[in-house]
């Protein structure tokens, strides 16, 4: 007789999310951490450091639009958020090949690095919607929260990892190796699904159907979010600023290796540390949205404002400062900001809402990306002043967002 084993817990499914992202960082959190010496060694100036991880991470976020309708309306989850991993896990490895290319190495990288982060942008919104319904049952910041801190385990991981690696053979040497902890996402990933094929039956206000008003209604104006509310947009706008304005760590890096400011080996070292603050800030500031509400977010733009000023000197305890700003911002961003979108849209929209959530982010990134590098190489006191500015707006319009939903709450 066939035994059928229970289902596992809500609290084991979301560490079980995290084994993946924390298998997954080691690979991609670990090769970005040197994406900066990457792309110098193999020619790159500035402004092509800034486009190209500016472009990434747009490709990264905007192409979610395509994605997160096509999880809804396919109900493909499972399988969009296997390809989107599997090209994380194949292609940052390939970097290795990059210096045996000759004249062709940097746009061989610039290729390889745009694909893995399409790979982000081809599971972020299946994975999201997935990790939603099994957060509903242990509280949204904290689940979020929790992902997001194993995530940060494996991104502290694979820069030290690379660091080492670096130290004892090669810059490509380093991307070689994250091979290993790529399959190992592959596997715990496959095992999961086998697992637990349904994730909605931890979400009690899952709703199985597609939303009545979405009859007819075709595949662009999904893509662009139409229905989705007033509250949701604006949302989307404020944290997009904070994204778009946020200093890569690219440029971080890069500026680290042309000052002199660190070796190129202690790079990895620095982006780890970063990292773990952001590991910590994700599980704080998601057990304080789960008691506060969403006014916590509000630190975001203050955090953002201050990283260029910081990260950007000369002074090396003024630059890590900055990277733990820059930690902190990052670590939200990607945790607790995804928990309010969950909290704003109804079960069968929301990975088109983190399509056109994070397809909004993407557009100030490549902005922002290409903006800093420009900005870098001309004025470091231009950028600081104009990253500042961004946030003061963003910070205007986040708390007004979070004003109008909490008397919308009061009146319903």
């Amino acid at each position: 007789m066939a035994v059928t084993r229970p289902a596992p817990t809500a609290w084991r499914v979301v560490w079980w999310f995290g084994f993946v992202s924390l298998a997954a960082d080691m690979v991609y959190e670990g090769a970005r951490s040197v994406y900066g010496p990457v792309l110098a060694a193999l020619g790159a100036s500035a402004v092509v450091v800034g486009l190209v991880t500016g472009a990434g991470e747009a490709v990264a976020l905007v192409l979610r639009l395509a994605f997160g309708p096509i999880a809804d309306r396919t109900g493909r989850y499972w399988s969009l958020t296997i390809l989107g991993y599997g090209l994380t896990a194949v292609c940052v490895p390939l970097l290795a090949l990059a210096p045996r290319l000759g004249v062709a190495g940097l746009g061989f990288a610039a290729t390889m690095i745009l694909l893995e982060r399409l790979g982000k942008a081809i599971r972020s919104p299946s994975k999201s919607a997935l990790l939603a319904h099994v957060a509903s049952a242990v509280g949204r910041g904290r689940g979020f929260g929790v992902h997001k801190a194993l995530d940060q385990v494996g991104a502290f991981a694979g820069p030290l990892v690379v660091s080492a690696v670096v130290a004892a053979a090669s810059l490509w040497a380093g991307m070689a190796v994250l091979a290993v902890p790529g399959a190992i996402a592959l596997l715990l990933l496959l095992t999961l699904r086998r697992r637990v094929p349904d994730p909605s039956v931890y979400d009690d206000a899952a709703v199985k159907a597609a939303p009545p008003d979405g009859e007819g209604r075709g595949w662009w104006a999904e893509a662009v979010g139409a229905g989705l509310s007033g509250d949701f947009f604006r949302y989307a706008v404020a944290a997009s600023l904070t994204t778009g304005a946020l200093v890569t760590f690219g440029i971080i890096g890069y500026h680290l290796t042309v000052e002199g400011i660190v070796p190129v080996a202690a790079v990895p070292i620095v982006y780890a540390a970063a990292m773990a603050v952001e590991a910590v800030a994700a599980l704080i500031v998601g057990t304080v949205y789960d008691r506060t509400g969403p006014r916590v977010l509000l630190l975001v733009p203050v955090l953002v404002a201050l990283v260029p000023a910081l990260a950007l000197g000369s002074a090396l305890v003024a630059v890590l400062g900055g990277v733990v700003a820059w930690g902190v911002a990052q670590g939200v961003q990607d945790s607790t900001i995804k928990a309010v979108v969950a909290d704003l849209v109804e079960a069968p929209r929301r990975a088109t809402a983190y399509g056109v959530f994070a397809g909004i982010q993407g557009l100030f990134a490549i902005i922002g990306g290409v903006t800093a590098g420009w900005l870098y190489e001309r004025s470091l006191l231009a950028l600081v002043v104009v990253v500042a500015l961004t946030q003061v707006v963003a910070l205007a319009l986040l708390a007004d967002t979070f004003r109008r939903s909490a008397l919308r709450h009061r009146a319903g």
